[in-house]
């Protein structure tokens, strides 16, 4: 019997509807079992005929019920068996095996931060960028200003290249400050340089193809590339860069960080540069250029691209994650038409577009000045915190110990050791004295090499002659 509940704020057609339909997939009204008619359920439950009226409407339009004008109203032949229901609504679908993923989620999780997580005094981050409350105020200032202008055309479905006003703004940025001279259709935005990789493997690349990287290098470019099921290959760096000579004769891609090596922090020197495009030109593979932080030199200015001199066989890749600020997840790829349009395509297919909010606040932000003023502030930062950092080695005597390499730009260095180097030992040490340092052997695909990436963006110069002193008595 269905009963109404007088205290219940909600309509009484949608209790007894509710009740209804328990009794349906309980199994307490079976399939077949002819319902009552309207005007005598509507006598029995003391409500109007109207309301039952609504309750056997809306059995039927659900399925729970059908009608036929002689047979009444009956519940529905709908394949109900008693007892399984609730058992298989708590199993749910197995999920399937992915064998790779959670080991390299785990990999990059620990290349990133580390496996402890605890809150430490001093930290070496070299992933993140200076940021200040100058800059908050500023990007918010941008925020507002850009939503409070922008036509509602913007907030439909955007452009798989990305948002054009944005896109043209890093177009000049190109030209006039990295000497890189390309179309706006030469350019599409992602979400992030792992993002980038992606698409590339998917839009450019086969199954099953081979791919050279750096070794040591960017741990995120050869997992996504693994985990697209490419035939990854480590090729070695030494003091001059990748060395061109080790990429496999079947590369169909190759992964440079050629301004300032991921985490060697070398430069690719000029000879080593031109035969890395001249073998591209003989052999058709691309290069994929990374030039995540390029912009922060000490000494002269950033150094030519290979995609200025080569673009017919180069993606360029920048980022705002250390230009700017990681959590805004807007970074580009620069490339040949085709290419760039093969990404699109994939991008449109997969991804659609950026989140359009962020794409407003950076194009106002860089259009209006606030981007290269960014730059200028955070470049006398990085100066004066890497002129920190180097003094400090020195002083404590690191630098005697340990091979110093990555000191002209960027924004981390290394400090090399000998392969014998305990280095987890000694970065566990470091954590228990309030200070988080980066291993080398966490950049590593199959070298040996030992040592610590110091970052220096996102600590002060205190900080760093501390950090830097509490390493010295661990090591010394």
């Amino acid at each position: 019997m269905l009963k109404v509940n007088r205290e219940d704020k909600s309509p009484i057609w949608q209790q007894l509807l509710d009740q209804a339909i328990h009794n349906i997939t309980t199994g307490k009204w079976p399939p077949g079992e002819l319902l009552p008619p309207t005007r005598e359920l509507a006598l029995l439950v003391g409500v109007s005929r109207s309301t039952i009226q609504i309750v056997y409407e809306e059995l039927f339009s659900r399925g729970y019920t059908v009608t036929n004008w002689r047979g009444g109203t009956r519940v529905s032949e709908w394949g109900y068996q008693a007892g399984t229901q609730e058992e298989s609504m708590h199993q749910g679908p197995s999920t399937p095996e992915i064998p790779y993923i959670s080991t390299a989620v785990n990999q990059l999780n620990n290349w990133f931060r580390g496996t402890e997580q605890q809150h430490v005094e001093i930290d070496f981050c070299p992933h993140e960028p200076y940021l200040d409350e100058h800059f908050r105020k500023i990007w918010r200032q941008s925020f507002l200003q850009a939503s409070a202008v922008a036509e509602l055309d913007t907030w439909g479905y955007g452009n798989p290249y990305g948002y054009t006003p944005l896109r043209e703004q890093i177009q000049r940025y190109l030209t006039f400050e990295r000497g890189v001279h390309v179309d706006i259709d030469q350019i599409i935005l992602t979400s992030g340089a792992q993002h980038s990789i992606d698409l590339i493997a998917q839009a450019l690349l086969h199954e099953g193809e081979t791919v050279s990287v750096e070794d040591p290098g960017f741990p995120a470019a050869w997992m996504t590339m693994k985990y697209r099921r490419m035939n990854v290959v480590p090729v070695p760096v030494d003091e001059y860069g990748l060395q061109v000579e080790h990429i496999h004769p079947q590369s169909k891609l190759t992964f440079v960080t050629p301004s300032h090596q991921c985490a060697v922090g070398v430069i690719l020197s000029e000879p080593r540069r031109q035969q890395l495009l001249q073998l591209a030109a003989q052999r058709q593979f691309w290069i994929v250029e990374d030039d995540y932080d390029g912009e922060f030199r000490y000494r002269g200015g950033p150094l030519p691209t290979l995609f200025s001199q080569q673009p017919q066989h180069t993606l360029y890749m920048m980022s705002f994650s250390k230009m700017v600020a990681p959590g805004i997840r807007i970074s580009a790829v620069v490339g040949p038409k085709n290419a760039i349009h093969q990404l699109a395509q994939v991008q449109a297919l997969t991804y659609r577009h950026l989140p359009i909010m962020e794409q407003l606040t950076l194009s106002h932000f860089i259009e209006h000045g606030h981007f290269m003023r960014h730059m200028r502030r955070a470049r006398n930062v990085y100066r004066r915190r890497h002129e920190a950092m180097t003094k400090a080695i020195m002083a404590t005597g690191l630098g005697k110990h340990f091979k110093l390499s990555g000191i002209e730009t960027g924004l981390h260095m290394l400090l090399e050791a000998k392969e014998s180097f305990e280095e987890e030992e000694l970065t566990n040490q470091a954590l228990t004295q309030g200070v988080r340092v980066y291993p080398l052997s966490k950049y590593c695909l199959e070298s040996n090499r030992k040592g610590w990436v110091l970052g220096f963006a996102k600590i002060d110069e205190a900080a760093i002659e501390e950090g830097i002193s509490r390493l010295a008595k661990i090591l010394l």
